[in-house]
């Protein structure tokens, strides 16, 4: 097993959520990589492939700086696919999701099969394919984060199910969302975010066996807080992860209010 680059300030459970919080988003973003490389390992020592779900968004930095550092991973038999991806974005937009994720990881990596969400196609038809692709096979591992106002991928509170026939689907951006991509950095003005997006749901997010939730920074705080002490609602879609029977919250000092 990888082992971790530093132990967290504190360890929790709420219902069936691990909650592990680390000094700085450096730690956790170390822990988290180093936690992910050695189940990758470990499925990979017992099963031909791994397929795999990330995250796209600067809370994910340090996390994916730290996996795709660990040596000795065949990622020639992880198949990888991500979460969301904006509607009305140019193909080369730097802002695209699939972008993102093929600069910061699946470039250097190069994972045997990288599935991305080409949300130029037609949109009903794209989603249809996407999470044909899904459900070819479990998923094993989902690496997800959770939005200033509790989203799962773009489940905003609006649109949240937790009960989602659908396993893709296009949505509407809540304001909060797409207030926070200005606020991470990622456009310059409100009126440069799309407004709608396709995103994996709720239940398919839910269905992957293991989830690593990297959560790092103080606009994160209030979004960590409901999850941990809300009730289970749509209203905070990120409460959800209380029912996962193999989910691990990583939180730093900002995010967790200490």
């Amino acid at each position: 097993m990888t082992k971790k680059a530093a132990e967290p300030v504190r360890k929790d459970k709420v219902d069936q959520l691990n909650v592990e919080v680390y000094a700085n988003r450096s730690e956790l973003g170390a822990a988290a990589g180093s936690d992910v490389a050695g189940k990758m390992k470990e499925l990979l020592g017992r099963q031909d492939r791994v397929r795999m779900v990330f995250a796209a968004a600067p809370s994910q930095n340090e996390f994916l700086s730290t996996l795709k550092a660990v040596p000795e991973i065949d990622w020639s038999r992880v198949t990888a696919f991500h979460m969301d991806e904006y509607i009305g974005l140019p193909a080369d937009a730097p802002q695209r999701f699939g972008t993102f994720l093929c600069r910061g990881l699946f470039d250097e990596v190069k994972p045997g099969e990288v599935h991305l969400i080409d949300s130029s196609n037609d949109i009903e038809a794209e989603a249809k394919r996407y999470a044909g692709l899904i459900q070819e096979a479990p998923i094993d591992i989902v690496c997800l984060g959770i939005g200033e106002n509790g989203h799962l991928a773009f489940n905003d509170p609006p649109v949240a199910d937790f009960e989602d026939r659908a396993l893709v689907k296009s949505v509407e951006l809540d304001l909060a969302c797409r207030q926070q991509q200005v606020n991470d950095g990622c456009f310059a003005a409100l009126e440069e975010v799309p407004t709608h997006a396709l995103t994996l749901t709720i239940p398919a997010l839910m269905a992957g066996a293991h989830l690593y939730c990297m959560v790092p920074g103080l606009t994160k705080t209030a979004a960590v807080r409901r999850t941990l002490n809300g009730s289970i609602s749509t209203e905070c879609p990120s409460t959800a992860l209380r029912r996962h029977s193999h989910c691990t919250l990583y939180a730093d000092r900002d995010s967790y209010g200490e």
